[in-house]
């Protein structure tokens, strides 16, 4: 867990931010966590977070072209990869620079890396429903469960003071690893059969995922919902 300054203050006069927790408990956090601060020891001078998160949401934005593409042109997967690489990097990398230098404007940093977050994952999850590798419905579903899940986060943050980043040791890195995986295999197994009946491969991971993040966002919503009624019970 970290300490970011991404919590408001009850006095709309005076926008300072009181600490809130960050929540990283993923299966790769702590290596990763590692492997950040090293590539940001290592960073030029000349390249400051705003480059990366451009770079990051850039990189999301092709990664949804890239996939459009594939419609025409499989090869377009393997370019995929790629941009989900660099969106690692520039999604990963920009906080943990802000960090290491003593670099840090909490409210313009939290606001910046989720609304573009936000916006590239439009173009991510369009690029998907225009790919033919899974129906558009499923790719909507998904862009959908996401959302819902994202306000559950940034509402927890602003009430509870705790910035939740993985649910069940899952988070954005094992996403795009999954994408990546995912990728690879569209290559040669774009389709599969379920129950003796053909569907395609992202189809079910699409189900599995809009699942997935319906059921941490019920849980979470529960728990917050009890923890808020009781710190603010009335007599």
């Amino acid at each position: 867990m970290e300490i970011s300054n991404i919590y408001a203050a009850d006095d709309p006069e005076n926008p300072e931010f009181a600490p809130a927790i960050r929540i990283q408990e993923s299966l790769v956090a702590s290596a990763e966590k590692r492997v950040l601060i090293w590539l940001a020891q290592r960073t030029p001078a000349w390249i400051n977070s705003d480059h990366l998160t451009l770079l990051g949401f850039i990189s999301q934005c092709l990664a949804g072209v890239c996939y459009a593409l594939a419609r025409f042109n499989p090869d377009a997967l393997l370019a995929g990869i790629v941009c989900l690489a660099l969106n690692w990097l520039g999604d990963s990398l920009d906080g943990t620079l802000a960090r290491v230098r003593n670099r840090q404007r909490p409210r313009y940093g939290f606001y910046v890396d989720h609304i573009t977050d936000t916006i590239a994952t439009f173009f991510l999850m369009g690029g998907l429903a225009l790919s033919g590798y899974v129906h558009p419905g499923i790719a909507l579903g998904m862009l959908i469960a996401f959302l819902m899940l994202s306000i559950e986060a940034y509402l927890a943050t602003y009430t509870l003071g705790r910035f939740q980043l993985s649910y069940w040791k899952f988070g954005p890195t094992e996403i795009r690893i999954l994408l990546v995986v995912g990728n690879l295999a569209l290559l040669r197994y774009p389709h599969l059969k379920l129950l003796g009946k053909p569907m395609l491969l992202f189809d079910l991971g699409g189900a599995i995922a809009i699942f997935g993040m319906a059921v941490m966002l019920i849980v979470s919503a529960a728990r917050h919902t009890s923890q808020l009624y009781k710190e603010e019970r009335l007599a």
